[in-house]
């Protein structure tokens, strides 16, 4: 859940003008649609409520208004993979997706650090500013921005104890681990993660990383869940979560659907 949160409050609103829609049952979400056009479709109905899976998606065949569309789906879901068919899509069978890690968190190692670093959590605004600047360079990116970020920290289910950093000897942010908590299923998500390119290569991202879990762990989580691109033109990310203990458990499949006009 703290993905939704994060893919919806990175962008500043004007970037963020998206279509969603939610399907109720007595005040209870039972599914919902989010339309991010072309490529960015998400859906999800509760297994309870499988007749849905073809509402939203109509819903969203009727925004697409014919245009091309792109749904990601995991491998496991495979009846939201058989609705996809019926409506039209087909799987891409190349290209890049994400794979789903987990790992328990009984087993810890403790955080190393090389000499004249320190990682802490976010001090809120104090730290807003050097907060977006980290992530800008690790990600060579200006969609984050200090007003976004301040809606990232103002959403649920944020918490400042699970948003980590590695701050350096002279003050500057190096890396950054931020973990959304879902209490219900005491699993927690890691997205995203960074470092500075001036501190690449000192095993801060790891460090970072590992703080983050530890304080995860503190909070009564068992585990935790992280999803980076899985395929070969983007290896370092699956080299890192191995690294820290994770192991694949689940994969995305891609959905196309032609524009009809």
């Amino acid at each position: 859940m703290g993905d939704l949160a994060w893919g919806r409050f990175m962008y500043t609103p004007d970037q963020a003008d998206w279509p969603i829609a939610l399907w109720e049952d007595h005040g209870r979400v039972i599914a919902w649609g989010w339309a991010q056009f072309p490529d960015d479709l998400k859906l999800q109905v509760d297994p309870a409520h499988p007749q849905l899976l073809d509402e939203v998606l109509d819903w969203l065949d009727d925004l697409a208004a014919g245009n091309p569309c792109e749904i990601n789906s995991l491998d496991s879901q495979e009846e939201v993979q058989t609705a996809l068919l019926r409506h039209g899509y087909r799987r891409r069978e190349s290209g890049p997706y994400f794979a789903y890690h987990m790992r328990d968190l009984t087993d810890l190692p403790a955080v190393v650090l090389p000499e004249g670093f320190t990682a802490r959590v976010v001090d809120d605004e104090a730290d807003l500013d050097q907060r977006v600047a980290v992530h800008q360079a690790a990600w060579n990116s200006t969609h984050v921005t200090t007003d976004s970020y301040r809606a990232v920290m103002a959403s649920w289910p944020y918490r400042s104890d699970l948003d980590w950093i590695v701050e350096a000897a002279d003050g500057s942010f190096a890396a950054n681990c931020l973990i959304w908590l879902d209490d219900a299923n005491k699993v927690g998500l890691i997205e995203p993660v960074g470092t500075h390119p001036e501190f690449r290569r000192l095993g801060l991202s790891h460090a970072v990383c590992l703080a983050a879990l530890h304080a995860l762990k503190d909070l009564g989580a068992t585990t935790a869940i992280v999803y980076p691109r899985g395929d070969p033109a983007y290896p370092i990310p699956q080299h890192l979560y191995r690294g820290l203990g994770f192991r694949p458990y689940d994969r995305t499949r891609t959905y196309t659907k032609a524009g009809q006009r």
